[in-house]
């Protein structure tokens, strides 16, 4: 059974059909050079991304002739078409399976670099403290949009919530591709940003890292069910349009997000595990 929280969405969806025409920013120029220094405006989900990208900027950037402006979005559906309208040099928000979707689904010509880290999810609750529980007929809040609802519901498989069909790939799957449901689940679908702020009307959530993070949420410390760091696929990393992948700027801010300093600030500032740089 499926119902979906109404939640304030309507300027997302207008975004999402404006970016149906699939333009391509590939002839925008890349940052803005001034006596040697390579300013790149770079879009980021606040946190983790917009923090990693702070340090890079405050310690790291300088150096390798580079300025940062970075653009904070709470809404994932608006920086890929920042970056396609030439309105960013590059974003730091998604992972592969959702930039593979928004690729296809709107037609946009990107390219990425590897991921820099992992934001694990996790299954909370407010009136439980243990998965064991969960009472029958539950409700779970789970994202709607296609990329991590798959991921939540492969979270919930991997503990024997539930069962998903064997013949469809995880990262696509939604909750109608459940073939077993022996606790009688309700999913209520809904989108990313108001998981966490509506918990309290749920018996429990899969939650996205980051989201979790500006909660106060720590998934070692308050998950019920944990998504594990090795052998990830949803490593963050950093996007820019097709054609950009080898500008020397664009290089080096790749370069600087996964070199050591800014893997040891992760590791530091994460130290709970809710934050993980990739190997």
């Amino acid at each position: 059974m499926r119902r979906t929280l109404t939640t304030l969405a309507a300027a997302a969806a207008a975004t999402l059909v404006l970016a149906g025409c699939g333009a391509s920013g590939a002839d925008e120029e890349v940052g803005s050079d001034d006596g040697g220094i390579t300013t790149l405006t770079v879009g980021v989900s606040p946190v983790p991304h917009g923090e990693i990208l702070e340090f890079v900027r405050d310690n790291l950037a300088e150096d390798a002739g580079l300025d940062l402006e970075i653009v904070s979005y709470d809404d994932y559906a608006l920086p890929n078409r920042a970056l396609v309208d030439g309105e960013l040099d590059a974003n730091y928000f998604q992972h592969l399976p959702y930039y593979d979707s928004e690729v296809e689904s709107q037609g946009y010509e990107l390219a990425h670099f590897p991921g820099v880290h992992i934001e694990p999810f996790a299954l909370y609750s407010n009136t439980v403290t243990d998965v064991a529980d969960l009472p029958d007929g539950a409700t779970i809040g789970i994202n709607n949009d296609p990329s991590n609802q798959g991921r939540a519901l492969d979270l919930l498989a991997q503990a024997d919530l539930l069962t998903l069909d064997d013949s469809v790939d995880v990262v696509s799957a939604t909750v109608a591709d459940i073939v077993d449901n022996p606790h009688n689940f309700e999913f209520i679908e809904a989108d990313a940003a108001s998981l966490a702020r509506t918990l309290d009307d749920v018996d429990a959530s899969v939650i996205n890292g980051n989201y979790a993070i500006e909660a106060g949420l720590s998934p070692t410390t308050d998950g019920l069910l944990v998504e594990a760091g090795a052998d990830n696929p949803y490593a963050n990393f950093l996007a820019v349009r097709a054609g950009d992948e080898t500008n020397e700027a664009l290089v080096a801010l790749n370069d600087l997000l996964h070199s050591e300093e800014t893997r040891q600030f992760i590791a530091d500032t994460w130290s709970d595990g809710s934050v993980i740089a990739v190997d």
